[in-house]
């Protein structure tokens, strides 16, 4: 999501694109999941996940750099933008972008008190902001329900059609956003209840500013919106509304991050934060080891953690939180328009032997996921998936699904109803992400059994390849924020910006609008599941499983700790320091 998060998202977006997968927590983060831990700072993360890791300002030094590793580049600087919507993206711009709410280590939604003192449901259908008075652009300019308003119209599918946001849920539903006492309290609202009103302007959508689009574009017409929000996207920021700034931008290797110098709350103590660029995941712990990167929050690998674990003055945790795998499919494919292809494909795969094969090799609690938007320790979490036999790796029945619809299997090759042979499909991954590479041969050893050829591709950009619908099968995961019911829709929603593989049902659609307007939670969350079991049979996506995050960090970097959402690690960025 980041975002593509991820994201984003996703997000923003593991992966990952990450996404604004919003999704809403009850349990703790990753508490009771038996998450391996190497050395000391993390060792009390599993109880204390908000706080672990911690150290007082007088144990602290003022100043000094810490780098960080990331797995992407960044080709695409607006985060909300489906194309731009990607996890990695999401990192860097955490400290830059303005936002209401973000999520913390336990998974909860927290609001961010150094931009909005306050956002408080008035009634149903109203909700007022209060803009911290001190809250300004790195070059002056207060923020203000200006920002709102823009952020709104470029995220709402209606005032700028040709944006692409990567999430139009809950900004679709705004009638009004309207801002008073000088711009500094804001009042949005909605046409009917939006379940997750709380994700509004939050960290999955950051904020943009309003008056930096004014100057890029005409923000009353829809083609002067689309040239700012195209602008946000093709330039690397020189300004900021967070407590950090870029000071420096090498495409393919890092972003150099310096503290806002304007910053109205607390300061950062280092003196920089530079996200260094390792497509290669497996250079990742030679770079920790040499001390070229403090940290690294890599998609976790058997022989990566195993580096780790025995390296000196290092710590490292394994954890589980609203990040999950999945298959997807591309439904513009013409080959898998047939949704009985598509439901044998997926009933053929094993996800207990992918697991096995594959995260299950340095943690035995990875269990299938069977849910698409909800995570086990979360309420609301009910098995959709199961009962369809979707993932249970039964290769016999799988034939008798294909053959009983009329497909003929002939030397090892798959003919439809019509005789036709199924061309060769390719299903793709992120380049470098061996786990992925992994999953993608096994599902080519699965799909052979069934007489259909696959080819596994990897890519190097995972926000164009599914904003472009390059695949035919797709393995990333989405990292997500806590609110489950406007996620469901940016994703599964027919005409979605981050729905990639192009999936539309009236009845899900509907199912998942009635859930986004019911503030009873358990009747939300029984609608959203409604809808998800008729998307399970539809077999558009698959889960695997909810995906484990690793983080490992010099032991020398106090308040650096896991966090198993969109946010991240790099969510309280500005609390890092270096021990004395």
């Amino acid at each position: 999501m980041l975002v593509t998060t991820r994201s984003r998202a996703a997000k923003l977006g593991a992966f990952v694109a990450g996404a604004a997968l919003l999704l809403s927590a009850c349990g703790g983060g990753g508490g009771g999941n038996s998450a391996v831990q190497t050395g000391q700072a993390f060792a009390d993360c599993d109880k204390n996940p908000n706080t672990c890791n911690s150290a007082q300002a007088d144990q602290l030094q003022q100043g000094g750099d810490v780098t960080f590793a990331i797995e992407k580049n960044v080709p695409n600087w607006n985060v909300t933008s489906a194309e731009g919507n990607v996890f990695e993206t999401g990192m860097v711009t955490k400290g830059i972008l303005p936002y209401t709410f973000y999520a913390t280590p336990d998974l909860k939604p927290v609001l961010n008190k150094d931009f909005v003192e306050s956002a408080e449901l008035t009634n149903p259908t109203t909700i007022v902001y209060k803009i911290n008075p001190k809250a300004v652009w790195s070059d002056g300019t207060p923020l203000s329900a200006d920002d709102f308003i823009y952020n709104w119209k470029v995220q709402n599918g209606k005032d700028c059609p040709d944006c692409s946001p990567a999430d139009t849920s809950g900004y679709d539903q705004l009638t009004s956003v309207v801002g008073s006492d000088g711009g500094k309290t804001v009042t949005a609202t909605l046409a009917k209840p939006f379940t997750d009103w709380k994700k509004l302007w939050g960290s999955s959508g950051a904020m943009y500013p309003a008056h930096l689009a004014k100057q890029h574009g005409d923000t009353n017409t829809p083609a002067g919106l689309a040239s700012s929000y195209k602008w946000f996207g093709t330039t690397v920021p020189t300004w900021t509304g967070g407590p950090w700034k870029i000071s420096k931008f090498v495409n393919n290797q890092s972003i150099t991050e310096v503290p806002n110098e304007k910053y109205w709350g607390e300061k950062p103590r280092l003196n920089s934060v530079i996200f260094r660029i390792i497509t290669d995941a497996t250079q990742e712990p030679t770079a920790l080891q040499n001390n070229e990167v403090q940290v690294i929050y890599p998609q976790p690998q058997v022989d990566l953690i195993n580096q780790v674990k025995n390296m000196p003055n290092i710590s490292s945790y394994i954890g589980l939180g609203l990040t999950w795998e999945h298959f997807d499919f591309n439904l513009k494919s013409p080959a898998l328009a047939d949704k009985t292809l598509r439901q044998a494909l997926f009933t053929a795969v094993n996800r207990k032997d992918m697991i096995a094969k594959t995260v299950g090799q340095f943690t035995n609690k990875v269990e299938p996921l069977n849910n698409h938007n909800f995570m086990p320790q979360q309420q609301g979490y009910k098995d959709v998936v199961s009962a369809t036999g979707q993932g249970s790796g039964d290769i016999e029945k799988a034939k008798k699904m294909l053959t009983d619809a009329g497909y003929k299997l002939a030397n090892n090759q798959l003919s439809d109803p019509s005789g036709k042979p199924i061309p060769e499909l390719r299903i793709r991954y992120t380049v470098g992400n061996q786990i992925r590479q992994n999953e993608c041969e096994l599902f080519a050893q699965t799909a052979a059994q069934l007489g259909i050829k696959v080819k596994v591709q990897s890519t190097d950009d995972l926000g164009q390849t599914t904003t472009s619908g390059d695949y035919d099968v797709i393995v990333f995961a989405w990292v997500s924020s806590p609110f489950p019911f406007g996620g469901a829709k940016q994703l599964w929603g027919t005409g979605q910006g981050s729905n990639y593989g192009k999936y539309s049902s009236k009845q899900v659609d509907d199912l998942m609008e009635q859930a986004n307007a019911e503030n009873d939670q358990t009747k939300a969350a029984d609608l959203l599941n409604q809808a998800d079991k008729i998307m399970s049979e539809d077999a558009y996506v698959l889960p695997l499983y909810q995906k484990p995050t690793f983080i490992a960090s010099s032991d020398k970097i106090a308040n650096i700790r896991n966090n198993s959402t969109l946010d991240a690690p790099v969510y309280n960025m500005a609390e890092w320091g270096i021990r004395k």
